[in-house]
């Protein structure tokens, strides 16, 4: 049976404007976008089939544009909506940075550094930038490593943080494995990184570490701040 054909409480649309987005599942978000599905297949019916084949919401927000125009009942057109959401998501949370104090609003800052990095297959490196009142001037991912590893070197950060006359740093990397505790070369690293940019008098306000829809903050978990700030 058609959606159109469902009661108006089950239609994943009509739930949507008069319950509220939170009150629909990933497949009713998804076959709102998607809004037809295939002969005999109703829009719900495809969006679980895709949910199901790519391992749920993050799994198929990291499948690429190839993959997606290869599935049975995707087009082009499908296909440009799901990216586009998925862009505006980001773009979303930038926004809501670009006036804020980041170090007031870290929760806030997090979410922004998670919807960049929780759907990656490879190690990234995430550098936030900011102004003397920690507002968002610009950011970059600056190294892409494997699945367990990648190399960042302090010069490149600093370069851009003079570049974009920035006064502070937040950095983020994610582990694709899952686990939230830092390694002794996120340690090491950090260290290298705060000595680095205080060395042109820039600080470094944070280092965020990424694992699925979740984030640590160095800052607020360690010492190594505190540390290697009164040493400076």
């Amino acid at each position: 049976m058609a959606m159109h054909q469902w009661a108006r409480e089950h239609r994943p649309r009509e739930k949507l404007l008069e319950s509220g987005a939170d009150m629909l599942s990933d497949a009713e978000l998804i076959a709102v976008l998607l809004r037809t599905g295939n002969r005999g297949q109703s829009a719900l019916d495809l969006a679980q089939q895709l949910l199901q084949a790519h391992g749920g919401l993050g799994g198929l927000a990291r499948t690429t544009p190839t993959n997606l125009l290869a599935q049975t009942g995707l087009g082009p057109g499908k296909v440009s909506q799901w990216l586009a959401c998925l862009e505006l998501g980001k773009r979303t949370l930038k926004a809501e940075l670009l006036k804020r104090d980041l170090l007031c609003a870290s929760e806030a800052a997090s979410q922004y550094i998670i919807s960049r990095l929780r759907n990656e297959p490879r190690e990234l490196f995430l550098a936030l930038y900011v102004d003397q009142a920690n507002h968002l001037i610009s950011d970059a991912i600056l190294s892409e490593g494997t699945v367990n590893q990648t190399a960042v070197y302090p010069r490149e950060l600093v370069k851009k943080a003079l570049e974009v006359d920035a006064t502070g740093v937040i950095v983020a990397h994610n582990h694709p494995a899952g686990t939230l505790k830092p390694s002794l070369d996120d340690i090491e690293l950090t260290h290298r990184l705060i000595q680095a940019l205080n060395a042109v008098e820039i600080r470094l306000l944070d280092h965020f570490i990424v694992a699925g829809h979740l984030a640590i903050s160095l800052r607020k978990t360690t010492r190594l701040f505190d540390a290697c700030e009164a040493a400076s």
